[in-house]
């Protein structure tokens, strides 16, 4: 999207942030499939800690967003 890589369940308000600040990333990537995120809500089911990861093709990967 627009150059980046999108991965996994990341949430579309990080999709809006990236797109509108353009870091100098690879992409965005939440690893596995927690409970909670965008598409793997269950209803009655508490929500999984998760991590939205900054990326670069040079493995400089840091937070870009978190959801407790």
């Amino acid at each position: 999207m627009d150059g980046y890589i999108i991965e996994g369940h990341v949430p579309a308000t990080d999709i809006r942030r990236l797109l509108a600040e353009h870091p100098s990333i690879t992409g965005l990537a939440v690893p596995g499939m927690p409970v909670g995120s965008p598409g793997m809500e269950i209803e009655g089911a508490p929500t999984q800690p998760y991590d939205v990861i900054a990326f670069t093709i040079g493995g400089d990967d840091k937070i870009f967003a978190s959801y407790r």
